[in-house]
This record gives C-alpha cells, sequence and structure tokens, in this order.
C-alpha cells in the first residue's frame, strides 16, 4: 500500500540528517508572527522533525509548542535540542502521525507546519486533524512545496520524490481549497519561489537521498529545471480556524 510504503520510508530517512527547508529560520520566524501568540499561548508543530522550529517558535514567542514527528530518533534528537537550549519545559515532542494527532479537540491556539503536507499520503485527512485541534479563531501557518503536477518530469513522480517533497506537492490554490474546506480561512496565501530557488542552489542532492548520489543530483537538477519551468514553486498559506 502506498500509503504505509510513504510512511515506513520518511520515518526511515527522517532522523538520518537535519533537513533545510526553503526559507530557513527567516520564513519561520514569519509564520511564528502571523500564529499571533505569546506566553501562556499553545503552539503544536505538525511534522516537526528534529524540532529547529519548535524551537525557534517556542524562543521567539513565549509560547508553549508541542512537536509532533513521526520518526522516535527525531524526537529524541529534538528533546535534546530543546534541553541544549534551555527550553525543555516549554518546547516538548511527542511521537505521532500527522493524519492521527493524540490531542483533544480545539486545543491549540496555533498550528505551524513546514514544509510537510507535500509528504502527507492523506492530506485531507491530516487538514481536518489541524482544524479539529486549533481553537475557534486559531491560526494555521504553513508553508510548502507547491507543484503542478502533471507537468512534473517522471523522475520528480517516484517515491524518493515524494519523501523528497516533490512527487505530491499540490498548487497553492487546492492547498487553500483543501483548508477551507475543514473551516481553515485563508487570510494569506503567496507564493515564495525565490526561497526554493535558494534552497536548491545550495544543495547539491536531498538528504533523504544521501545514499544514492547520482539519484541525488538527478533530482536536485530536475528539480531546479521544473522550478524554471514554472511547474514547482513554494508556497506560504496563512488561514484561520473560523
Amino acid at each position: 500500500m502506498l500509503r504505509e510504503r510513504v510512511r515506513r520510508r520518511c520515518r526511515a530517512l527522517a532522523a538520518r540528517r537535519a533537513s533545510p527547508h526553503p526559507g530557513g529560520a527567516e520564513l519561520t520566524s514569519r509564520l511564528a508572527r502571523a500564529l499571533a501568540v505569546g506566553p501562556g499561548r499553545l503552539v503544536v508543530d505538525v511534522a516537526s522533525g528534529r524540532g529547529a522550529s519548535t524551537v525557534q517558535v517556542a524562543r521567539e514567542t513565549g509560547c508553549d509548542v508541542i512537536g509532533v514527528e513521526l520518526s522516535p530518533a527525531s524526537v529524541e534528537i529534538a528533546r535534546q535540542s530543546a534541553q541544549r537550549a534551555g527550553l525543555s519545559e516549554r518546547a516538548r515532542f511527542v511521537e505521532g502521525d500527522a493524519e492521527s494527532l493524540a490531542f483533544g479537540d480545539a486545543i491549540a491556539d496555533g498550528v505551524i507546519c513546514e514544509c510537510a503536507l507535500c509528504t502527507f499520503p492523506d492530506k485531507p485527512r491530516a487538514v481536518a486533524e489541524i482544524a479539529r485541534v486549533l481553537k475557534p479563531g486559531g491560526m494555521l501557518a504553513l508553508s510548502d512545496m507547491v507543484a503542478e503536477r502533471e507537468r512534473l518530469p517522471d523522475e520528480l513522480r517516484t517515491l524518493e520524490a515524494w519523501v523528497s517533497c516533490f512527487a505530491d506537492a499540490r498548487p497553492l490554490a487546492e492547498i487553500e481549497r483543501l483548508l477551507a474546506e475543514e473551516g481553515l480561512a485563508p487570510v494569506v496565501a503567496q507564493r515564495h519561489d525565490d526561497a526554493l530557488a535558494t534552497m536548491l542552489a545550495r544543495v547539491d542532492a536531498p538528504p533523504t537521498l544521501l545514499e544514492n548520489v547520482e539519484r541525488g543530483l538527478s533530482l536536485v537538477a530536475n528539480a531546479r529545471r521544473a522550478l524554471a519551468d514554472g511547474a514547482l514553486g513554494y508556497g506560504v498559506v496563512i488561514a484561520r480556524r473560523t
């Protein structure tokens, strides 16, 4: 089953090394500000990886942040990072699935999700879970790869391309529709293709494909061409729970 293959691959590769996301810490800061949270508030970081953004949001906003990550190894690395930063009381991490968040309804003042929706096998279900845990009026700050999938080259449609964020990326307008259908009203929707171009210019191969350098180099080259052709890009959506 494709869903389980993607999940297994993501879990196996997630902790191999830190994966950069377009825009880096600067874009994360912008997303954190969009959440409009502060001390005493709770944010959920969906697909938190090694915890860099979770720690950053906790530090910059003063709020509590819970990172949810599929990989147990990444969760442990994230906990160590929070401890080193002196933020282990406010930046906490749990192992979990974005498509089945282990939280009650309406518990979060904000949700952040960076460069991850494109990897979720069941995107509507993941969006429904995000909407469920957000309080009415709470904000979602989402950044993600965007693509016109029918225009992507075959090499950007493989399982490796999926877990490297290319194969199942959706158009920005489709992401907006997915959110709106679950009561997450977009208030900002922007393309940040320059952030993706900068990241692709700095990497020789996706971190998830370092075990096969030739395939990694080819994947990056195809991504650069797709970006230049307008078939691939990066987007940000800020939405409010209605």
